[in-house]
């Protein structure tokens, strides 16, 4: 019996393959389970009502909602199937009120939550991070694995480590889930203001706890401002890692006013981040 659940939250109407890739990588590495939570969101459809006029809409609204309901239907086959295929332990949920709201909620039953970056919930394409990404990463009431919509298998791990409780947070929370990945290579960056030392943060102390956790880890000391070094460091590189970094949760207006790391990573680079707050 798989010992930890993982919950990968999808929009049925368009069905996002790399999700399920992922989580399938994720349950293998962290020997868990995987609930596919299928948000069929009673306000979003695949047609728009003000593209129809009130008669044509009468007359087509049901073979329209016909339409939504077994593509909705052919995404949870094809997660089932994929799930199967892969000797997954699974199961399929329908949440049928608004999107958000309700993946935050089944977040309080699971022990982390995986979701496609570009993930909306409308009918139209938004900016990354979109504002149901934003809605999910600030109320989860678990760690959240954000991933991109293509592919690639993981083989390393970045943490983000800047000397603040919630990194180190990050760290051990990501550890305990999947204690597999202490045989990847583990990268550890750390950015300082111009003309600092160069030493980690707490260094002792930190590298006390991330050597017991990981087997083959390096570190990285750079210069500059973090938001804007970091995602420098991370954007042309060719492996595909899985980056840790810590708290997202912070108010609507914080957010509006001064963007988080989570949100830069997630426009610049193209490959999942685990994301935790306390």
């Amino acid at each position: 019996m798989s010992t930890k659940k993982f919950l990968a939250v999808f929009d049925g109407l368009k069905y996002s393959p790399g999700t399920t890739a992922y989580a399938i990588e994720f349950a293998r590495m962290a020997d868990a389970y995987v609930a596919g939570a299928f948000l069929d969101d009673f306000t979003y459809h695949s047609y728009s009502l003000k593209s129809h006029s009130y008669a044509k809409l009468l007359t087509e609204k049901r073979q329209l909602q016909e339409h939504d309901i077994l593509t909705r239907d052919q995404s949870v086959k094809e997660f089932k199937k994929t799930c199967d295929k892969a000797g997954i332990e699974h199961a399929i949920h329908h949440d049928r009120s608004i999107a958000a709201r309700e993946a935050i909620y089944e977040s309080v039953y699971a022990d982390m939550l995986v979701v496609n970056k570009n993930e909306t919930f409308t009918q139209y394409e938004q900016h990354v991070p979109t504002s149901f990404l934003q809605e999910i990463l600030a109320g989860s009431e678990c760690p959240v694995m954000v991933v991109p919509p293509d592919y690639k298998p993981i083989n390393k791990i970045v943490i983000l480590y800047d000397g603040e409780p919630a990194s180190v947070y990050a760290v051990k929370l990501f550890s305990y889930l999947f204690p597999a990945a202490r045989q990847l290579p583990v990268e550890v960056i750390t950015v300082k203001p111009y003309k600092a030392n160069h030493h980690v943060p707490e260094s002792h102390l930190v590298k006390e706890l991330i050597n017991r956790h990981f087997n083959n880890v390096s570190y990285t000391v750079a210069e500059g401002e973090p938001k804007r070094e970091i995602p420098q460091l991370l954007k042309f590189r060719e492996q595909n890692e899985i980056v840790v970094l810590g708290s997202y949760q912070r108010s609507e207006i914080s957010r509006w006013l001064k963007p988080s790391m989570a949100d830069l990573l997630m426009y610049e680079l193209k490959t999942p981040l685990f994301i935790s707050h306390r």
